[in-house]
């Protein structure tokens, strides 16, 4: 249930704001708005103040809305309204009044990072776990326990990493833009500043999925190696691990955090037979010796160990929150930075360079919205905001029943000094519904693999 509130209440704003933007800017230069819809379909709720003034109405299909404005070329219009259709007005007015829409989805995307950001939101610290082997960030010197402090893409500017989730966004750029990231990390402490490199330059925008920071190294953040909640009669339970004690040592060899020592208990059963560890825990102030025996977990043809208890205690959080004026900024950038990345995915996926799973539908954002919602009100506004960015930049392309398609449209009548020929906006616009069909039936496909577990 509040997975369907929340996807409801995300497409109910971002409609409104989108379809206002074009409703204000219409209502400024004069062009009489008919109707005002939220949803498709049979109306569900109607008012109207006057016969002349706008109707307002809710649809029963809640994915869009539109305004419909006086157009002489959608019907007849009375001579003493003709100055106010919209197709009377000039090539400018008619142009703005298009990219109202996006234009207001991005002004909200702006707030609404602000908002997130002058709220505050918990996010990990910026201290990582073990990379795994042969990992970009092994080759490039990172240990678990090191802690980012600050990024740089020349070496020359400097700009402080105030979380794993700002250092992942960071990653994620560079990675798009083919960039190489100069690191400064110290220890969990601050001490032993030095400097490396992460060479991000030869990973593509192809690589830029739900999997890109696997491939970089950077997983979950540092976890210290302690044992949470124990199930009973399990090879935890059985070995006599208790919740609270601290694994020091497995065989003889130091365990850097839980991420070491959740990959020892799988390599204990990969050969498909279980490995007695040797395991030296702290526990109310001194070393206890057990012997654990994992049991064999079997997934197809894989196979690893597992001893049935919960690894890791709760990673560090620090709160990431900004005054009014920096809020602005951040929200002002992280919009453009959205934007410039959306367009890049899009692009990357058009060539071929990136896979179309990374299309995501509304199954994936009732999913997130319901999951954001229950996380907390900054981390929902964040994903608003997100979702905002994204409606805009699609808003925008140049496809036939888009606004960029209109806004196409306009720059053609602008150059050539005369209209798109009605012949030719017949078939664009059907070429235009055919694309948009193809774009949601492959969103709603990933979702479903997503949800199915196959993506």
């Amino acid at each position: 249930m509040i997975t369907l509130l929340a996807f409801l209440l995300t497409l109910a704003i971002l409609i409104v704001v989108h379809e206002w933007g074009h409703y204000r800017v219409a209502r400024l230069f004069g062009v009489k708005v008919l109707r005002f819809s939220v949803g498709f379909g049979r109306v569900v709720w109607r008012r109207q103040r006057s016969p002349d003034d706008t109707e307002f109405v809710i649809g029963a299909l809640p994915l869009g809305g539109y305004v419909r404005m006086l157009d002489e070329r959608e019907g007849e219009v009375a001579p003493h309204e003709r100055e106010q259709a919209f197709n009377r007005k000039p090539l400018r007015q008619r142009a703005l009044i298009v990219a109202a829409g996006p234009a207001a989805n991005f002004v909200l995307a702006i707030v609404l990072y602000a908002a997130a950001h002058w709220i505050g939101i918990d996010e990990p610290k910026a201290v990582l776990g073990t990379p795994p082997a042969a990992s970009l960030a092994e080759q490039a010197g990172l240990r678990a326990g090191d802690w980012v402090r600050e990024w740089s893409a020349d070496g020359q500017q400097w700009h402080p990493v105030r979380s794993l989730t700002g250092l992942r966004w960071q990653l994620t750029q560079s990675t798009l833009r083919g960039q190489d990231l100069q690191l400064r990390v110290s220890d969990r402490d601050g001490r032993g500043l030095r400097e490396l490199r992460l060479e991000l330059s030869g990973l593509g925008a192809g690589d830029v999925d739900a999997g890109l920071m696997r491939r970089i190294g950077l997983g979950a953040p540092y976890a210290e190696p302690t044992i949470g909640r124990v199930q009973p009669a399990g090879p935890a339970a059985q070995a006599g691990l208790r919740e609270g004690d601290q694994v020091l040592r497995v065989d003889g060899t130091a365990v850097a955090d839980a991420a070491a020592l959740r990959q020892r208990i799988v390599a204990a059963g990969r050969e498909g037979r279980a490995q007695t560890l040797q395991w030296e825990v702290e526990r109310e102030g001194r070393v206890v010796v057990l012997a654990v025996t994992p049991r064999i977990a079997t997934d197809g043809a894989v196979t690893a160990g597992r001893i049935d208890a919960f690894i890791g205690a709760p990673p560090q959080m620090v709160t990431v929150r900004h005054g009014p004026l920096e809020g602005l900024h951040e929200g002002l950038v992280r919009t453009w930075e959205v934007s410039v990345l959306t367009l890049r995915m899009l692009g990357a996926m058009l060539v071929g360079q990136a896979s179309l799973t990374n299309l995501s539908g509304p199954l994936t954002i009732a999913d997130v919205a319901g999951q954001t919602v229950v996380q907390g009100l900054a981390y929902y506004l964040g994903f608003l905001a997100l979702v905002s960015v994204s409606l805009g930049v699609l808003n925008l392309l140049p496809l036939p029943m888009l606004d960029g398609g209109h806004l196409m449209y306009y720059f053609y009548e602008a150059v050539t000094g005369r209209p798109v020929p009605e012949v030719w906006l017949e078939r664009l616009q059907r070429v235009g519904v055919l694309i948009l069909l193809m774009i949601m039936a492959l969103a709603l496909s990933n979702d479903v693999a997503r949800l199915l577990g196959l993506h």
